[in-house]
């Protein structure tokens, strides 16, 4: 499945987990109204029913209300709920600056921004999660035993993994089944908290409160039963798309294999110690946290297929005494992470040498189904790219766009124009709203260090600002959005450069103030849209070609692909590139597959002439980013003159 039939069969999942969902309640109120009806009598019934099933409908709605409302806050929230601790940016630490390293490597090669990173620092076992609600707002957390016990190609097989949970709709569908199962496992958490603190009391009621409390965590496990089978039938098949999934992008099995056969080869495995968290985000996990058996009726519970599966999966010829072998090498001397990467040349001269970026001025040559099949899914060219542009960066950029004071000026000097009259009033623009310091570190940064930047690395560049920005305080950021925004139109036209990197801050920044608001699967149809889609491709085809003929053309090319049998005019707008801006809305409402189609049709208008420049490929990845449709940096190979 290519990622816009994984979004339709997200979507699908979720319509079947309401299904479950609704089966499950149905179980408990049958059986609340049993007991009740035990013991209280049948002498009425149809009270006692009526009353016992409001009671706990509500109790199930407010429960799932409850834990919805607490996850709001998306990935970070979540990662933080359990004992996560945040990665400094800055950091120096080295398992935690080589886990950063090969996060920003990865989300430069898929497209989307880098995640907020987060370590379980109580944790041995080798695990990690994704979480939030959209890749605007997603974190990864990894425990300490993965950092200790993982070389770097292991490292970057789970992360890449946790990735393709992050593009496919899983993280999205994960934090959802958490909100709603926490609803059905509340009778069973009030039967407990009653007992835990009423055991010790006296007095004639407390015998009936202790055992409406036994009856109430007995019913629970009728929940923990229906959550847990709910869990393992979304969760299993997922864990092995991701597993592929990560394979592809980081072209190589060994990493991925080489972890899960620590886990499977150390005493500490991947089970985490705190068993409750494990429990609740069992589903989300990289390996098994809760600790299912091998025989039978655990399997039916259990959110990942059996270890030894997932390993020959990658390995083949892999055997149950290779493990054995692996288990006593381990057991006489644990593995370290750092030292194996020196041992296998993973750091230092001895590591591979990235290939360079092609030159600034390169065509590309693309195909509509090409850059379909490439969206949220990165190929081994995407992360060789994406090591040539991180590794292209000067060492002092890069620690720029670490550093919380210099994220801002170094973003606004992405945007100074090479025309000094122009900067000089992009200057003043700046300096009104943020001050003269401000506006002068932009100045700085942009003689220094961004002039000679290469095109490829501009947007990759600002990217690695995001989680910074996201930690501001939502005023100043309202204040930065409105200084960029004076900044970009300070001469009355707005570049395709200016325009990607101003809707890109907006999707990514915005969202991730408030998460939930932006997550939904669209359902609109591609006739329901014919407007906007007519807007967008009229934009697009007037960007890439400078005679009104070729353009109409290459516009009429786009339309045949979305809209084939309807007759739309093209009709540029004067405003250019900001007509845009009403679009965005209708067009992220479009069912997956009718975006792929949008997608499709947006490739054809900018490949008509044959050729695709860097700021068309920019266009387009910007389009694809604020509909939700992550594209990597290599879009095809360049043309040979």
């Amino acid at each position: 499945m290519n990622f816009f039939e994984q979004q339709a069969a997200a979507r699908r999942s979720s319509m079947r987990l309401i299904a479950l969902f609704a089966l499950a309640i149905l179980g408990i109120v049958a059986a609340v109204n049993a007991v009740a009806l035990v013991l209280l009598g049948a002498g009425h019934a149809g009270g006692v029913i009526a009353v016992c099933t409001v009671l706990t409908l509500a109790v199930i709605g407010f429960g799932s209300l409850y834990r919805i409302a607490s996850l709001r806050g998306g990935g970070a929230v979540l990662a933080a709920q359990f004992g996560g601790v945040a990665v400094p940016e800055n950091t120096v630490d080295p398992q935690l600056r080589r886990l950063r390293n090969v996060v920003e490597e990865i989300a430069i090669a898929s497209g989307v921004a880098v995640p907020k990173l987060f370590v379980l620092e109580e944790e041995a076992a080798i695990n990690a999660f994704a979480a939030g609600y959209s890749p605007s707002d997603a974190a990864i957390a990894v425990t300490r035993g993965a950092l200790e016990r993982l070389n770097r190609d292991e490292l970057q097989g789970v992360i890449a993994h946790e990735f393709s949970h992050i593009l496919n709709g899983d993280m999205r569908l994960g934090i959802r089944l958490m909100g709603v199962l926490f609803g059905i496992l509340m009778l069973g958490l009030i039967g407990r908290k009653v007992l835990q603190h009423g055991s010790g009391g006296r007095g004639r009621g407390v015998g009936p409160l202790l055992l409406a409390a036994l009856a109430a965590m007995a019913i629970g496990y009728i929940g923990l039963f229906f959550g847990r089978m709910i869990k393992a039938g979304v969760s299993r098949s997922r864990e092995s798309l991701a597993d592929a999934s990560a394979v592809q992008f980081t072209r190589q099995t060994a990493g991925l294999a080489g972890a899960l056969k620590k886990i499977a080869g150390l005493h500490e495995g991947s089970k985490l110690s705190d068993r409750g968290n494990a429990e609740e985000v069992s589903h989300m996990l990289f390996g098994d946290g809760v600790g299912f058996g091998g025989h039978a009726f655990s399997k039916l519970f259990a959110t990942h297929p059996p270890i030894l599966q997932r390993i020959r999966a990658l390995e083949p010829g892999f055997r149950s005494e290779h493990l054995a072998a692996l288990q006593a090498r381990w057991t006489a001397q644990p593995p370290h992470g750092l030292e194996e990467d020196v041992r296998l040349g993973l750091v230092g001269a001895q590591a591979a040498i990235p290939p360079p970026l092609p030159p600034a001025d390169a065509r590309l040559d693309v195909t509509p189904p090409m850059v379909v099949a490439q969206v949220a899914q990165p190929q081994a060219d995407d992360y060789r790219l994406a090591d040539a542009i991180v590794s292209a960066l000067p060492a002092a950029l890069h620690a720029l766009a670490r550093q919380r004071a210099s994220a801002m000026p170094l973003l606004l000097a992405l945007l100074l124009d090479e025309d000094a009259a122009i900067a000089g009033k992009q200057f003043g623009e700046i300096a009104s709203r943020m001050g003269a310091e401000a506006a002068e570190a932009a100045r700085a940064l942009r003689r220094e260090h961004v002039a000679g930047l290469h095109p490829a690395q501009r947007l990759p560049l600002a990217s690695l600002t995001f989680p910074l920005l996201r930690q501001r305080p939502r005023p100043e950021l309202d204040a930065f959005l409105d200084t960029v925004h004076a900044a970009v139109n300070t001469d009355g036209e707005v570049s395709l450069f200016e325009y990607c990197l101003g809707r890109l801050l907006q999707v990514q920044v915005r969202e991730a103030l408030d998460p939930a608001r932006y997550v939904r699967f669209g359902r609109r149809k591609p006739g329901g849209v014919k407007q906007e889609f007519a807007a967008l491709l009229a934009v697009v085809a007037r960007a890439g070609n400078a005679d009104a003929a070729a353009a109409q053309r290459a516009y009429l090319a786009g339309m045949q692909r979305v809209l084939p049998r309807d007759h739309v005019p093209y009709a540029p707008s004067a405003e250019g590139v900001r007509a845009l801006d009403p679009v965005w809305e209708a067009l992220d409402a479009l069912d997956p597959l009718a975006k792929q189609a949008m997608v499709e049709s947006v490739t054809a208008t900018i490949g008509h002439d044959g050729r695709v420049c860097v700021a068309e490929a920019e266009l387009l990845r910007t389009i694809c980013a604020v509909l939700h449709c992550p594209l990597p940096p290599m879009l095809g190979e360049p043309v040979r003159a």
